[in-house]
């Protein structure tokens, strides 16, 4: 049997599909550090933390999305990515986001100041 040399990715929030086809890499933030995963994976579950996912797909073209805490499961050239929250770059506006950061340091809500660093870090490209 031949190796596969892509993953099929499935970026998922609570509420939706955010973003689901062939990717060749996916980079993520999670509990343990920063994790990248290429086609032939060993099987991992791992816990995801508020940050940025870079999906890079099989043309070239990268998809970045902000998540908050979730999980990231591999397996079987499988990748799924599960989050409260998630957000595609072209969903977010920068001014909405910085004002959310505004109103949760003025709030002293720590958790919500890391999904809004989050998203900023999504607008960087």
């Amino acid at each position: 049997m031949a190796e596969s040399h892509t993953l099929q990715v499935e970026l998922v929030a609570a509420d939706r599909v955010v973003w689901s086809g062939e990717a060749v890499r996916v980079l993520a933030r999670t509990a343990e550090g920063d994790l990248g995963v290429l086609a032939n994976h060993a099987p991992l579950l791992s816990v995801l933390v508020p940050g940025v996912v870079e999906i890079e797909q099989t043309g070239g073209e990268r998809v970045r999305a902000a998540v908050s805490e979730g999980f990231l499961s591999v397996a079987d050239n499988r990748v799924s990515v599960l989050s409260e929250d998630s957000f595609l770059e072209n969903e977010l506006d920068r001014s909405t986001v910085e004002s959310e950061l505004t109103a949760a340091r003025e709030a002293d809500d720590q958790a919500a100041v890391l999904r809004a660093e989050a998203k900023l870090r999504t607008l960087q490209s």
